[in-house]
């Protein structure tokens, strides 16, 4: 059945309401199971063995002592992964941060694992495994790490995207550059110009739940992976790949998910659980401890940007420029690519150029966070065009409102934008109560706008009617936000039944066709256009069962409200049949009933956020208190509005701690200093005030209900937002998150001469 993906402006019956999510009771009673609550009869405890070193040569590995300890069952080190990536570069990156080969890149490298029965002995055999390293420079410090005389991490990298190919080896792995028009033409009719450097520190996603696996090898090569992932399918490939085996013998089941931010996108330690059980013949459960996940596991890029903006005295922009450098841990990346994409993509620009480079640092292998690289350059770029606005007198949002891009504007990275909602998110700021608020003696209040692309991708789906006239739904993207709900909602719209007769559920990769990875704000976008395309696939069926039924021609069944209808007066006498009773005689009409749907889901829609924050400043300790926070975003279309505003008030929860808080601090040794909670202060509730939401509906056309995706968006204007308010307040431009009371306070006496 060809499916057409095209937004058809339909009115809603399921899609839009707010039921309970189905996960709720199952989480808040302790019964659902996440990473670390699955076990296996026999399995062995896994642990790893981490360089306490920022950069070292690995000369020796000597495990004999661990080996003869009673209770160890497999001791494992680099030869017991050998190089199966076939020159796949990615991969093998992969791969030695999964276990050092030659060299340890940052402190908490892996370089050896155990599997014991029981912690104790496994602890125990980690202390015998003796290391001979030979220490090496380090650096941390993304600016610090383009300096010519700087250690250099991998001497196999030549910086990609130069005009000339390099003959040296460097730490910048990648030079890219977007933009159109002629920058220096553009300044040249500029009345008004600001420049400024801006730093972001690096930090974690914070997701509660540390990574964890349990892994079962059996001796015929067949093997099973239980895991808290946000995608299973893509772990299956890279575990399978490392580890030399078909990806058809590794089942990979996903966990219910305590927090990933896009943290669990990246295979950590799952490789090592395979193969230490591989070698020690039983199950192995591998929890990382929370000191681990902060010294081993991703964090996000540190940076350092340079924004330069002109404009005219009538406030229109006539060139924006940005240079942007983002660290990628001790492997390569695209982060600051991605960084100098969106650097500019809220606004309409007829000269502009961003060019980013791409920076080894020996810190953890960098990962994704939440519509990652976006909200550093968004801080950068939105700072300057708030002080660009103040320099020329404008109002911030009336000077953003001008320059917006819209319907038709060349984006800076390159498409033309269809419907977008920038414009209109600008607009329910200007007009939302919280901007015309009174503020008191030291609060500032700022506002910022952010973009994020949204994905699609491959997407598989298969829904089951059952003879009860029950719907069970199975996908293969991971839960991450409440999509269960949301694509319940969608399969009972399009069916014409009631939200209480579906239940969803994420299939294992042997279960389901190919699913990419939940990232990119695709959960929703992709598993609900799968959805309404299996769910029609299953009413085509449910018609033709009717007919037979009936005894009529199925061209004259149409389906209405959960309803098989006999359309024509010739059929008049027939009266309705309710996916139920179809359901109930589909054994005698031809068996079970399903609907199924494998597609790619384009054209997932950009998606834009403009953020509102009051915040009050101590001008004697540099201390902060958010005050009022709301955030406008744009959803295309709200599925299950309780978890769209969920959606959005997370993003900003977790950039007002990105922004005032949160911090990798290294040594001058490169160790992290702060690897735990108590040390990386995250927001808590009485760090946080109400944050009030408002969802924009903007079509997306290339969906059939106009969904985009929403996960993401709202954690790119925060840090800007509060950067503002924050400079607002204090009465001095802020330019290095985080903004911590010490830099705060640095930044007023500096001000004041002081």
């Amino acid at each position: 059945m060809n499916f057409d993906p095209r937004f058809s402006g339909r009115k809603f019956a399921s899609v839009g309401t707010r039921p309970i999510r189905p996960d709720g009771v199952d989480k808040v009673t302790g019964r659902a199971r996440y990473g670390a609550d699955f076990n296996m009869a026999g399995q062995l405890v896994g642990r790893v063995l981490r360089s306490p070193h920022a950069h070292a040569i690995i000369r020796k590995i000597d495990t004999s002592k661990a080996e003869k300890l009673n209770g160890v069952k497999a001791v494992i080190t680099a030869k017991d992964l050998p190089d199966l990536t076939d020159g796949d570069a990615a991969m093998y990156d992969i791969l030695d941060n999964c276990m050092a080969r030659t060299k340890a890149l940052y402190d908490g490298h892996a370089v050896a694992a155990v599997a014991a029965v029981d912690a104790r002995t496994a602890r125990q055999a980690l202390k015998l495994i003796e290391v001979d390293y030979e220490i090496l420079p380090h650096v941390t410090d993304v600016d610090e790490a383009m300096q010519h005389h700087a250690p250099l991490i991998n001497d196999t990298i030549f910086t990609e995207g130069l005009e000339e190919k390099p003959v040296k080896p460097s730490n910048v792995t990648k030079r890219s550059q977007f933009g159109h028009g002629d920058v220096h033409q553009g300044f040249g009719h500029a009345d008004f110009i600001v420049e400024r450097s801006f730093k972001t520190e690096q930090t974690h996603q914070g997701y509660i739940e540390p990574h964890a696996c349990v892994a079962s090898v059996s001796s015929d090569g067949t093997a099973d992976l239980w895991v808290c992932t946000q995608g299973h399918f893509v772990y299956r490939q890279h575990c399978a790949q490392l580890l030399g085996m078909e990806a058809s013998k590794l089942r990979v089941t996903s966990s219910e998910i305590g927090g990933g931010f896009g943290g669990k996108t990246h295979v950590w330690a799952e490789p090592v659980a395979l193969a230490l059980s591989r070698k020690a013949g039983r199950p192995v459960k591998l929890v990382m401890t929370r000191d681990e996940v902060f010294r081993a596991s991703g964090p996000t890029s540190a940076t350092s940007i340079d924004v330069k903006i002109g404009a005219r005295k009538d406030g229109t922009i006539t060139a924006a420029e940005a240079t942007l450098r983002y660290s990628c841990g001790p492997y390569a990346g695209a982060w600051a690519e991605i960084g100098a994409m969106t650097a500019f993509a809220c606004y309409k620009l007829d000269n502009v150029k961003t060019v980013g480079y791409e920076v080894l640092v020996n810190r953890p292998k960098t990962a994704a966070y939440r519509a990652p690289s976006a909200p550093m350059a968004a801080f950068a770029v939105e700072s300057a065009v708030d002080e660009l606005a103040k320099e020329i007198g404008m109002d911030p949002v009336d000077f953003r409102i001008k320059n917006a891009a819209q319907e038709g504007t060349r984006s800076s990275y390159g498409p033309v934008y269809g419907p977008i909602g920038i414009g209109p998110t600008l607009e329910a700021v200007k007009n939302h109560p919280h901007m015309k608020a009174p503020l008191k003696k030291n609060q500032g209040r700022g506002m910022a706008c952010g973009f994020w692309f949204n994905f699609g991708g491959q997407t598989c789906v298969d829904l089951n009617i059952g003879m009860d006239g029950s719907v069970s739904l199975a996908v293969g993207t991971v839960d991450v936000g409440g999509s269960r709900a949301s694509l319940s909602l969608v399969a009972a719209e399009e069916l014409g039944i009631d939200y209480s007769q579906l239940k969803a559920i994420v299939a294992d990769t042997s279960s389901l066709g190919y699913n990419d990875m939940t990232d990119g704000s695709r959960g929703t976008f992709s598993s609900s256009m799968a959805t309404i395309s299996a769910a029609r696939n299953a009413i085509k069926i449910l018609r033709e069962r009717a007919a037979q039924m009936w005894d009529i021609s199925v061209d004259d069944v149409i389906w209405e409200q959960g309803h098989a209808v006999a359309k024509g007066e010739k059929h008049g006498n027939l009266g309705k049949l309710s996916l139920k009773e179809i359901a109930a005689q589909s054994g005698k009409t031809g068996g079970p009933i399903a609907g199924h749907s494998e597609l790619v889901a384009d054209g997932a829609g950009v998606s834009f956020a403009t953020h509102i924050c009051d915040i009050e400043v101590d001008p004697e300790t540099g201390s902060t208190r958010v005050i009022r926070y709301t955030v406008v975003q744009d959803a295309g279309k709200a599925v299950h509005p309780t978890y769209v505003e969920g959606q959005y008030q997370g993003g900003a929860a977790q950039g007002i701690g990105w922004a005032l808080n949160e911090e990798y601090i290294y040594g001058k040794d490169g160790r992290l200093q702060n690897a735990g909670f108590l040390d990386y202060r995250i927001p808590v509730c009485s760090d946080l005030p109400m944050i009030d939401t408002q969802i924009l509906e903007i079509p997306n056309p290339n969906h059939p209900y106009g969904v985009r995706g929403v996960g993401e968006t709202s954690i790119v204007p925060p840090l800007a937002a509060i950067a503002n308010a924050v400079s607002n307040a204090a009465g001095v431009r802020m330019t290095h998150i985080p903004m911590s009371p010490p830099r705060i306070l640095a930044a007023i006496e500096a001000e004041r001469g002081g």
